[in-house]
């Protein structure tokens, strides 16, 4: 969009983010915690190697209790437990000769021209596949990590190392973005050395390597590649596709508009072996379509275009995982970053309908009214929906319809039609996502955690919202893991051990996905928190046990509501009312500072046959000018003094101590 475009949108635009955000304000958490309380009280543990940065690549071995990690010349195995302990390194530097090369090529000997390790995947029971940069040589190892959990192990398999072309990138700047499925790795990636030949590319395994057709820009124009995942389809695997996530310039954008980014879901079928005689060695089913997250508005919609990461929530029907994603805006007028989430019924049915067409004298792109030749390009070769054994077997029809049209019309929209959860000028922008289905009193939450390029998580909850399929998205803490504030590169869940790891590109941390201790000491503290974790157990803010018997477990996620649930507990302090009593000209100290940031305390006084004054203290409050819960109230206020506290619908702590 154009500068003066750009101009003329900003009153529409500050319009639309008042009405939707109340003032454009970021939303403010429950609980914020910094790097030192975190690490002093609430178990933050971290990992760092000497004279190494780049900690981009982590995976998750739940059954070794291992974290493996991928940096800048090194590959690590931690502890799941407690990754500050008992960690094993191995180094993987780039040849000699490689950094020599890397440098007369013009690029920097001491930054650049290094193995960045940009993917780990489990390829066995005894091995990982490691790919890393290599110098801009990108290369391959199987690593050795054995049987023994008492005794870890991680050694390089230098008999089997692999060209790394078509599956890591040759520039540490670039991320990389793939999923191993048996024994076949399928990677988006820069496959050249000036980094301009993008390519969806399989690679190891028997059958035939493939790719994108190169330098169409109606396949790929430009894309910078996010996450690839393998849904299964049916109870056929011949029916199984892998779905690919990247943003990339839109070839349908209208030229007057100038260069505008857009975020994509491609697909392809796993058992696509190329065409006979056209797309030789090339994806024969391969199909993209737009994916939208936006705010509706009068004026326009508002979109947040760059798709940051994804996070695919496995369900119990795994042939329909939650797809939950990220998304930041490229607007010049406002910085903002937005979750939506998205079902795979709606991305299946986007590739079900009509083919985007360029035609007509001004070469708009319309939705495709013609023949469209069987079988259906982008279906896989199965004996679910036809005949055909292999793409290979397709009419050529089929094959160059599929070369010539591989974007569909209709875009992939979030449930719910808009954002879960949105932050706008908040300082930072949301770079990577992560969820975890959890199994509370009154229901399951998905509770996700963000990522952000300040350092920071963010653990935000989705609660129902009337009749909304994907509710809203409710902002409980704020974790600084990074002293540094350094950008979150990665992110993994242990659901079994209840902890989540954390990449950057200075250091690896560790915090547990609950710190129920921190929402307080009171029955009414902990409820309020609404964190599906937690629970109030009689005694004490726990980790809640879905198994406990009803007494022990006070908890309510959906409202927040103590009133009920600690109305009958000894802990349970006076919610509604506090009256404070002093003598003409006296002044009393008021204790009123919330401990949740999203509390709003109101005091009132009042003097005999005067109408009551009411200020109010919290994060939002207005300018109190002479009156603070921390300043003495003047002679005229007394007596009486009624203190009041009362919290949002988004849930607060008990304030007042």
């Amino acid at each position: 969009m154009g500068q003066a475009a750009a101009a003329a949108m900003i009153p529409g635009l500050a319009l639309l983010w008042a009405a939707v955000l109340g003032g454009a304000a970021p939303s403010p958490p429950r609980l914020r915690l910094s790097f030192q309380e975190l690490q002093a009280q609430h178990g933050l543990r971290t990992f760092r190697l000497e004279r190494t940065c780049c900690y981009e690549a982590l995976l998750v071995d739940e059954e070794r209790g291992r974290l493996f990690v991928g940096a800048e010349n090194r590959v690590a195995s931690l502890s799941l437990d407690d990754i500050s302990k008992r960690a094993k390194k191995l180094a993987w530097p780039a040849p000699v000769e490689w950094r020599e090369e890397c440098n007369w090529a013009g690029k920097d000997i001491g930054t650049e021209c290094m193995n960045f390790v940009k993917l780990l995947h489990a390829y066995n029971r005894t091995h990982l596949l490691a790919c890393g940069t290599g110098a801009f040589h990108p290369t391959c190892a199987f690593v050795e990590v054995g049987h023994r959990l008492e005794e870890p192990t991680l050694r390089l398999d230098l008999r089997r190392l692999e060209d790394g072309k078509g599956k890591s990138p040759y520039d540490p700047r670039h991320r990389a973005a793939s999923v191993l499925v048996g024994k076949e790795l399928y990677s988006g990636v820069a496959a050249d050395l000036m980094g301009r030949d993008f390519t969806i590319f399989r690679s190891l395994g028997q059958r035939p390597s493939l790719r994108t057709e190169p330098h169409d820009s109606r396949w790929l124009n430009e894309p910078k590649f996010v996450k690839v995942f393998w849904i299964p389809e049916s109870e056929n695997p011949d029916d199984d596709k892998i779905y690919f996530f990247f943003r990339e310039s839109a070839v349908e954008a209208s030229p007057s508009l100038g260069r505008q980014t857009v975020s994509r879901v491609g697909q392809i079928c796993r058992n696509d072996v190329g065409g006979q005689r056209s797309l030789v060695n090339k994806w024969t089913t391969f199909l993209k379509a737009r994916l939208v997250c936006s705010v509706p508005g009068v004026e326009g919609d508002t979109h947040f275009d760059h798709l940051q990461d994804m996070f695919l929530l496995s369900l119990r029907d795994r042939w329909s995982p939650l797809l939950y994603a990220v998304f930041s805006t490229s607007s010049t007028i406002f910085q903002g970053s937005a979750v939506c989430v998205y079902s795979m019924n709606d991305v299946r049915r986007a590739f079900l309908g009509p083919f985007a067409h360029k035609e007509g004298p001004m070469h708009q792109w319309v939705s495709y009214q013609g023949r469209v030749p069987y079988p259906r390009p982008g279906m896989c070769p199965s004996k679910t929906f036809g005949t055909f054994s292999s793409t290979k077997d397709f009419p050529d029809d089929v094959i160059q319809f599929a070369r010539n049209h591989p974007l569909m019309y209709n875009s992939v929209l979030p449930m719910g039609g808009r954002p879960l959860f949105i932050q706008v000028d908040a300082g930072y922008t949301f770079t990577q996502i992560t969820a975890d289905r959890v199994a509370a009193a009154d229901g399951h939450y998905d509770v996700l955690f963000i990522g952000t390029d300040a350092g920071t998580v963010l653990k935000v909850i989705s609660v129902p919202k009337g009749s909304q399929p994907n509710g809203e998205g409710l902002l409980l803490e704020e974790l600084h893991v990074f002293e540094d504030s350094s950008a979150i590169t990665s992110m993994q869940i242990s659901s079994k051990r209840h902890q989540l790891y954390i990449a950057s590109r200075s250091a690896v941390a560790q915090i547990p996905l609950h710190l129920c201790a921190a929402h307080g000491r009171a029955c009414a503290e902990c409820c309020l928190a609404r964190d599906p974790y937690c629970a109030w157990d009689g005694a004490a803010c726990t980790r809640f046990q879905p198994s406990a018997k009803r007494r022990f477990r006070r908890q309510d996620v959906r409202n927040g509501d103590p009133s009920t649930l600690c109305s009958g507990d000894s802990s349970h302090p006076a919610l509604l009312e506090r009256k404070v009593f002093g003598v003409e000209g006296g002044s009393a100290f008021l204790e009123c500072e919330p401990r949740s940031l999203q509390a709003r305390v109101e005091w009132t006084f009042q003097r005999a046959g005067e109408a009551t004054h009411t200020q109010t203290t919290g994060p939002s409050a207005p300018n109190l000018q002479r009156y603070t819960c921390e300043s003495p109230l003047p002679a005229h206020a007394w007596p009486p003094l009624t203190l009041y506290l009362s919290w949002p619908d988004l849930g607060a702590g008990f304030p007042c101590s």
